[in-house]
């Protein structure tokens, strides 16, 4: 594929069209005489090659020719003949040569007559004179043609403007020499004139098309009367003399040039020939360019000339230029896509400029009002014409205007980018100011505003942005003027005067809030610089809450939120201190500040919360670390000691009242906690009594409204409880060398401190009975399952069991629940290994059902399946011949808990297999004289008969079955168990009458060792 024309080039590079070795003169359309003997086919070369001559003499020019004879060269002068031809007209010259014929055949024949003497002669004489004759007469029609050319080229040459050649003048000189159009001679001068004027008419490759060149074209092709097909062929011998000399330079600028060239023909040719281009004009086979090439080639001319054609649209276009647009558009071949990006690339341009006005303005080190107003104009002027885009394309008639028309955008141009968004928010911000520079926003303004946000592409939030900056700015100094004047103040509606001034800034009523809470925060800040708040300072405050209208929640929030890190100041430095510290200079300081800055007893009180919990989390983090029990219990007393030292002084200071005077909490008559139940494992337990004091041994007592509830999760807290209390149970263990330890004993103050302990936790009484009574749980626990090691509970064992709990204090109700459980557990085990080996049968378990034994919990449900497996093998195997079904089906299962539809189909199965079991059984009996097994086994094959049913059963010997049913007989069984077996056995109502009459068939002992001996 040849890349001939695949990319294209800007105008404003240099360009050579042709070698400069390329004679630049234009030679004479024809030599002068040319003999009567040159053939149709060496005039055909001549003149191809005189056309080449032609087009490279004319595409060798850089210069655009002015005048017709430097297109066409000057008027051509006629030899003699042809001056002669010229002035004959077609039928005088045909006269002539019909004269000039026939006299020279006169002559001739007159001639051989006279000097022949014979008529032969006189023949042979008329023969070669009017041959001759036929020759001059030829020869003087021969230059016709060519008459005709000359004068078909100094016809056209003489025109001062090629366009206005008419087809009729051409006809005309045809006809006045009676020459054809298709003649070769008079076509081929057709074609040079029309390949110079196509070679004049298209401009260097360094230079644009005008525009008017296809339509220049058109009108001359037409006033010349060419036919297509040899108009395309010149267009053709043009695309190839370019090629040609592309292939021919070295020059990269040369080679450019002539792309670009031949782009230029490619596409005027397209747009001269139309639709008919794609058959006349093979690009494709004579170049070996492809399709998207040519359409490239059209592509960029046609946006060469559009481009061209948007330079004359300004700011105020009209109607009738974008009519003239858009005819121009479809004139060129132009895709609507790519019209549409030109124009908006064009009106993005228009806009930049107005940009880069404006912010050479604004950025100006010698701005001022005027300079500002000028800014503000240059941005009308960019509304004024989006405004006008638009309603353009809104017209009715917009579909035959320009395409491309709308609301301007910055994407792809100068400003498009986030360095210079910076520049669109200074120009937004300056439009924006100059709006508001009357204290109010008028409508026009704020849709003008929009319009420009959207142009400049800002987004919604950085627009708010600035017009909340800019808009906020005004709003306060109107509020400022408004309050100074008083107007605020005599105004009967505070909150209307705010939303009237709201509503003509058109500024949000909550920023305006957030506007008022800042200003009251500034002014509270101003009035509490000096540590306090003076009555005079209360009520300025007041006054600017009325006006502002600020809520009351607002106002202690911010109160709280100031003179809150002020107190919290005081607080801090009072707790670190430490206890050593807390004074009476740092108890003046607290209730100073407190009550000073007229903080409420809650904020007060939480303030100083959370300062306190800080140190609290501090001692509870070096507890955890703590390498031993020892270790955290002391670290705990410490926080304790801090509690009652500082906590408890500092939280009467804020309260106004003397340590003294103020009571300890006790954490069993909180609100919420069991009092009556409780009561009673309050006195059993010791370790519970003993933490009731509520003063230590110096008198102090502790406070409990700031605890760590909030801050840990219960399980810490119990846990840390639950470590001191074992201190206190256990005593201090001190480690000595060779691994040794001496435990010391603590007397019942550290259960004080241990009910502190519970107070600064956040422990409920619940919660503090629940670790008391867990670790009491734990102890006579870790006894009794030493005492009930066997699981049996005996009455000495019952003694010291009760002992044991009197020791630990621990509730009778719980003591019996731990019992209980252990017993439980070792009977349960002991359950297992009974029915496992099979020491247990239904009746004990009846009995263990009786004495209140939960079977679920101590005996899994395969061992009971395996015990109802037993039981029902057991009934089956008892040679009694009865069967339950109520016993077997309901009632076991019951007693057992297990799935009675599950029992049916075990005992189902059972007897199924039992059944066949059963005679076989009873056969091998037989045959060892042992008549009560056989009757057992008889039996126990009845019973599995009454479970499922049966069919009657065979066997190989019929005489051993005749003997079953008679050693049944004579057992005296029931008739109905006699009649099944009679059934079971097959055996004929007949035969059963014949065993009866028979008697014993069975010989006994005595009579059979007879026999045999």
């Amino acid at each position: 594929m040849n890349s001939f024309i695949l990319t294209s080039f800007p105008p404003s590079q240099p360009t050579v069209l042709f070698s400069p070795f390329t004679n630049p003169t234009s030679p004479r359309l024809t030599s002068t005489n040319p003999p009567n003997s040159l053939t149709r086919k060496h005039q055909h070369h001549r003149l191809r090659y005189r056309v080449s001559t032609v087009r490279c003499c004319s595409l060798s020019s850089s210069d655009q020719p002015s005048t017709n004879s430097d297109v066409f060269g000057g008027k051509k002068e006629l030899t003699g003949i042809q001056s002669l031809v010229d002035a004959m007209s077609p039928p005088v010259r045909l006269a002539i040569s019909v004269l000039v014929f026939s006299g020279a055949v006169a002559a001739g024949y007159g001639l051989g007559l006279r000097f022949g003497g014979s008529r032969n002669a006189g023949l042979g004489g008329a023969v070669a004179l009017g041959a001759a004759g036929a020759s001059a007469a030829y020869a003087l029609n021969s230059c016709a043609p060519e008459v005709a050319a000359v004068n078909l080229h100094n016809y056209v040459a003489g025109c001062d403007d090629p366009v206005v050649v008419k087809k009729e003048d051409i006809e005309a000189i045809a006809n006045k020499y009676g020459v054809s159009k298709q003649n070769e001679i008079f076509n081929s001068e057709l074609c040079d004139l029309y390949c110079r004027y196509v070679s004049a008419i298209l401009p260097p490759g360094s230079e644009d098309l005008k525009g008017n060149e296809v339509e220049t074209l058109i009108k001359f092709k037409n006033g010349l009367g060419i036919d297509d097909p040899d108009a395309a062929s010149m267009h053709i011998e043009i695309g190839r003399r370019i090629f040609r000399q592309r292939l021919e330079t070295s020059d990269y600028d040369a080679d450019i040039e002539q792309r670009r060239a031949f782009q230029k023909l490619i596409y005027v040719s397209t747009l001269v020939f139309g639709d008919a281009s794609t058959f006349l004009l093979p690009w494709k086979r004579v170049f070996k360019v492809t399709d998207a090439q040519v359409e490239v080639a059209i592509r960029d001319n046609a946006q060469r000339l559009y481009a061209f054609k948007l330079k004359s649209i300004g700011r105020d276009v009209d109607v009738e230029q974008l009519v003239s647009l858009r005819e121009a558009q479809l004139l060129y071949r132009l895709s609507d896509e790519l019209a549409e990006d030109m124009f908006r690339e064009h009106t993005r341009k228009l806009v930049d400029e107005n940009i880069s006005t404006a912010l050479s303005k604004l950025k100006s080190r010698t701005r001022g009002v005027r300079e500002a107003s000028h800014v503000v104009e240059e941005l009308d002027k960019i509304l004024a014409f989006n405004h006008l885009l638009i309603s353009l394309r809104n017209h009715p008639d917009a579909s035959r205007f320009a395409r491309g028309l709308g609301p301007i955008s910055l994407l792809g141009g100068e400003y498009d980018g986030d360095r210079k968004m910076d520049d669109l928010k200074l120009l937004f911000r300056a439009y924006l100011t100059d709006a508001l520079s009357n204290g109010r926003m008028e409508e026009n303004k704020l849709s003008a505003l929009n319009q420009l946000r959207n142009i400049f592409g800002l987004g919604k939030r950085e627009a708010e942005f600035i017009m909340m900056d800019v808009t906020s700015k005004v709003y306060r100094k109107r509020l400022a003027h408004s309050v100074s004047s008083g107007v605020l103040e005599a105004a009967p509606s505070k909150a209307e005067f705010l939303q009237n001034l709201c509503d003509e800034l058109h500024f949000d009523p909550q920023k305006a809030i957030e506007i008022h809470e800042e200003i009251y925060r500034q002014k509270l800040q101003q009035a509490v610089f000096d540590g306090e708040l003076s009555e005079e300072d209360v009520k300025s405050l007041e006054r600017l809450q009325v006006m502002l209208c600020i809520p009351r929640e607002t106002v202690e929030a911010v109160h709280a939120d100031i003179c809150g890190s002020l107190f919290e100041k005081v607080v801090k430095d009072a707790i670190a201190a430490g206890v050593d510290g807390y004074d009476a200079d740092v108890k003046k300081s607290v209730r100073k500040t407190a009550h000073g800055l007229r903080l409420t007893r809650d904020v007060a009180m939480f303030i100083a919360s959370k300062a306190v919990r800080k140190i609290f989390m501090t001692y509870i983090q070096r507890a955890r670390a703590a390498g031993s029990r020892t270790e955290s219990a002391k670290e705990l007393k410490r926080m304790i000691a801090f509690n009652t030292l500082v906590v408890t002084e500092l939280v009467a200071d804020i309260k106004g009242e003397s340590s003294s005077d103020s009571t300890l909490t006790d954490p069993a008559t909180k609100e919420g906690d069991v009092q009556m139940d409780e009561g009673e494992e309050w006195m059993s337990l010791q370790s519970l009594r003993k933490i009731r004091p509520i003063q230590d041994l110096s008198g102090k007592t502790s406070q409990t409204e700031i605890t760590l509830k909030d801050d840990l999760p219960e399980r810490d807290r119990t846990d840390l409880y639950k470590t001191y209390l074992l201190f206190c149970l256990t005593g201090e263990v001190t480690r000595i060398p060779f691994g040794a330890q001496i435990t010391t004993k603590k007397d019942d103050s550290e259960y004080v401190l241990l009910n502190q302990l519970g107070g600064i936790l956040g422990l409920t009484n619940k919660e503090i009975v629940e670790v008391h009574r867990g670790l009491a749980e734990q102890a006579f626990r870790q006894q009794a399952e030493v005492i009930l090691a066997d699981g049996q509970l005996k009455k000495a064992r019952i003694e010291q069991l009760n002992e044991l709990q009197k020791q630990v204090g621990l509730p009778s109700q719980y003591a019996e629940k731990i019992i209980k459980s252990i017993t439980s557990s070792k009977m349960a085990a002991a359950l297992e290994t009974a029915v496992a080996q099979g020491r247990l049968s239904i009746k004990d378990i009846r009995e263990l059902k009786e004495a209140s034994i939960d079977l679920d919990s101590m005996i899994s449900l395969s061992l009971r399946e395996n015990l109802f497996k037993k039981t029902v093998d057991e009934i089956f195997s008892s040679g009694t011949g009865e069967f339950d079904e109520e016993e077997v089906f309901e009632k076991i299962p019951q007693d057992l808990k297990i799935n009675a539809e599950k029992a049916k189909r075990v005992v189902h199965e059972l007897a199924r297999s039992r059944l066949s079991n059963s005679l076989i059984q009873a056969v091998a009996l037989l045959r060892q004289r042992n008549r009560p097994g056989v009757v057992s086994s008889l039996n126990d094959m009845l019973a599995c008969d009454k479970a499922v049913p049966s069919q009657p059963l065979s066997w190989e010997v019929p005489e051993e079955l005749a003997d079953l049913f008679v050693i049944y007989l004579k057992s005296d069984p029931a008739p109905e168990k006699l009649s099944r077996l009679q059934y079971l056995l097959n055996i004929s109502d007949s035969m059963a009458e014949a065993l009866r009459g028979s008697g014993d068939r069975l010989p006994d002992g005595a009579e059979e060792e007879e026999f045999v001996f």
